[in-house]
């Protein structure tokens, strides 16, 4: 799930904050709207993200953090990258 460089970064991005609008991780993905919008649904669809919409001063926002599934799946990822570079030297 997380070899996508979008999905890694989006991941990534929320590792690091509570929550974050769709705008804020466009740009910290450097990402187009319909692009990031298409790996977000699969995150929230694979439990690594939870997406909340709601509205602020009448207009639609949707954030999105990091499950707990989402951060071991992340920590996992990092471990095997590691590891896999501990057997390459």
């Amino acid at each position: 799930m997380l070899l996508s460089k979008v999905r890694l970064g989006v991941v990534a991005a929320l590792l690091a904050s509570e929550w974050m609008t769709f705008a804020a991780l466009a740009e910290a993905a450097e990402t187009t709207g319909g692009n990031l919008g298409a790996h977000l649904s699969k995150l929230v669809e694979s439990g690594y993200v939870e997406e909340e919409k709601r509205f602020v001063a009448r207009r639609p926002q949707s954030r999105y953090r990091l499950t707990r599934r989402g951060r071991d799946a992340f920590l996992g990822h990092v471990k095997q990258l590691q590891s896999f570079l501990k057997g390459a030297s």
